[in-house]
This record gives C-alpha cells, sequence and structure tokens, in this order.
C-alpha cells in the first residue's frame, strides 16, 4: 500500500517528497485519509536526530485529523466517512496495570509512538502523519466534534491533552488560581482550556509583547517573569502552575508565586536538566513539583468532547507541506502564533 510522504533520510538533510508503505489492513485496523497535520516542535526534534533515537527514513507528524476511508472487519468504533484524530499512540501492550486503567502513556512496556515506533505487526517503524494516509488500530483513533474547524482540531491532539491530562489529573476547577509558563503551542492551549474550565489564568511569559494575546486567549493577568517586581506581586498567588516550557529555566521563582500546598507540572522536555529547585520552600509550604506526559486515549477523546462543547481549537497558521522546512526553521526563531499545521490537500507531492 504505497502513499505519499514527506520523508527524512538523516538528520542533516531536509524532509523530502518519496513513497512510504503502509501495512496492509488488520481487522482492527482503520485506514484514514489524511485531511490535517500538525507541526510539533517534537517532529524537529526527531527529524534532525536531536534526542539521539531517531531512525531512518522517518515520516513525523502525530496531530493527525482525517476521514475514515477503509475499516477492518472486526473494527466497531467508526465508520467509513468519519472524521476522526490520531494522537501521539497508535499502541501499547494492552495488558499492564497503566493499560488496564486506560493510561496508555505510561505503558510498562512503552507505547507505540506515532512514528519512530516499532509496528508490532511488520516489525518495522511506524509512519506519521506527514503523509496521505495513516492506518491505526481503533483503539487508539478518537472522535473528532463535527462543529469544530478541522485544521485547528489538528494540534489538540498533542499540544491539547498534555496540558488537558495535568489539568484534569490534578483536579483543576472552577475558581482555581492557575499559573501558565509560557505562551507556545502548549502554553497557549493551556490558557485556553484553563480558563474555559473557570480557572483564573496568570500567563508568565518573557515578552511583554504577547500580553494582549493572552489576555485574548482568556489570561486574566500577564506577568514578565524577567521584572523582578512583577514576580514579587505574584508571590503566594496561585494554586497550580502548568510549565510549558522545553527550555531549562529556574524554577524556583515559579515556585514562590505558588501558596502553600501549591503544585508546578512540567510539561515541556528541555534538552539539559533544569538547575535543581531551592527544597527549603518546598518543604515549609508543602509544594510539589510534578511532570505529565501527553495523555491517554480517554482523556483525548474527554478534551475533544470538552472542545466541541466550548468551541475550542488551537491558534494556527496552515501551510502546504512543501514549506515545513521553512516552518521549522520559523520555530526555532519561535515565529509562529501557535502551531503550524500541514494542509495534505494542498501539497504538492
Amino acid at each position: 500500500m504505497k502513499i505519499n510522504a514527506l520523508v527524512a533520510q538523516d538528520a542533516a538533510k531536509p524532509l523530502v517528497s518519496s513513497q512510504i508503505a503502509l501495512r496492509p489492513l488488520q481487522p482492527q485496523d482503520v485506514k484514514i485519509d489524511i485531511l490535517y497535520c500538525g507541526v510539533c516542535h517534537s517532529d524537529l526534534h526527531m527529524a534532525r536526530n536531536e534526542w539521539a533515537v531517531s531512525r531512518y527514513p522517518l515520516v513525523p507528524g502525530h496531530e493527525i485529523v482525517g476521514r475514515v476511508r477503509e475499516t477492518g472487519a472486526a473494527v466497531t468504533n467508526v465508520k467509513v466517512g468519519d472524521v476522526v484524530g490520531v494522537g501521539v499512540m497508535v499502541d501499547s501492550c494492552r495488558e499492564c496495570h497503566f493499560c488496564q486503567q486506560q493510561e496508555e502513556q505510561y505503558c510498562e512496556a512503552g507505547f507505540t509512538a506515532t512514528y519512530n515506533g516499532i509496528d508490532k505487526h511488520t516489525g518495522d517503524s511506524t509512519w506519521g502523519g506527514y503523509a496521505q494516509n495513516v492506518v491505526v488500530d481503533q483503539h487508539f483513533v478518537v472522535s473528532v466534534p463535527q462543529n469544530l474547524p478541522l485544521a485547528g482540531v489538528a494540534p489538540l491532539l498533542c499540544a491539547g491533552v498534555t496540558v488537558w491530562s495535568p489539568l484534569r489529573h490534578f483536579k483543576v476547577q472552577a475558581g482555581d488560581k492557575v499559573g501558565v509558563v509560557g505562551l507556545g503551542g502548549l502554553g497557549h492551549m493551556a490558557v485556553k482550556l484553563a480558563s474555559a474550565m473557570g480557572a483564573d489564568v496568570t500567563l508568565f511569559t518573557t515578552s511583554p509583547q504577547k500580553g494582549a494575546d493572552a489576555k485574548r486567549l482568556g489570561a486574566s493577568r500577564v506577568v514578565v517573569s524577567r521584572d523582578a517586581e512583577q514576580m514579587a506581586a505574584a508571590q503566594t498567588s496561585l494554586d497550580f502552575i502548568i510549565d510549558c516550557v522545553s527550555a531549562p529555566h529556574d524554577l524556583d521563582p515559579y515556585l514562590a508565586t505558588l501558596k502553600t500546598n501549591g503544585r508546578l507540572v512540567l510539561v515541556g522536555i528541555p534538552d539539559q536538566p533544569h538547575q535543581s529547585p531551592d527544597v527549603t520552600p518546598m518543604v515549609f509550604r508543602r509544594l510539589s513539583i510534578s511532570g505529565s506526559s501527553i495523555g491517554s486515549i480517554k482523556e483525548t477523546q474527554e478534551m475533544l468532547d470538552f472542545c466541541g462543547e466550548h468551541n475550542i481549537t488551537a491558534d494556527i497558521e496552515l501551510i502546504a507541506g512543501e514549506a515545513v522546512e521553512d516552518a521549522f526553521a520559523r520555530m526555532l526563531k519561535g515565529d509562529v502564533k501557535y502551531r503550524f499545521v500541514i494542509d495534505v490537500a494542498a501539497t504538492r507531492w
């Protein structure tokens, strides 16, 4: 089953249009015509082998929205013509403690990534969404609300659920004082989702010019983190912080803004470790630092349903596939508001 895709051949070369072979449809499989695929910063990391785990050839993309073209004989969850989504996972062991409690992202055997994973049926690499089609087990396919613009839904499959999962797991609710660190792909979704939950949202940013946009997205206030006076004024004001920055930085100033029993959750993964935080305020005010990885299939569906009810999508810039290298270059400069999305129909293969 040959299809067109954007392929990374090695770390030093740009992505090129080429053909790949999808696996034959299994009884539980869904074949999807890809309509849109978000461009996540991890796609750039993987294409350039910056995490030293990439296997080539590699087709990035794990924020996929498409239409079901074909289903295997045992598929019951979706039907031909349905609009569906695929996120960061396409399989897991299905047997461990975490899989059994519907937390596949913490699968003890390691979940199968949408791309650069090992397909359990073929032993070959999995292929991502910078392509015309994808074949996925029905368990890892989610339904997309019909009222939402589909291009803006694509980033919800990674960026959206990555911030939704800790907000839900740690039971953030209406009236809570929530901080968001960084207004990028993840951060802008954290602001939108937390404010839609009824939380009072404070955005921390190094860029004062992002203030108006943050308030448009739902933040009640903006704190410039490089301004010592503004940071001092925010001390002990927050119940919960979600830190979306993927560069190493000092966590102590943000811990200082938490109330007693407050929690700082990290969802960004820096290429170098954060410096060790000061333990003293953590001990005397019972503060916690946690991490959170993407979200389960159940959480992804709940997040999409919530977004459908509240008319929430990502703020995007739509591109054709041949512009992806330019998009990568602009991402490195922070020149995107707030997610690039590939329009597969507009791509010249």
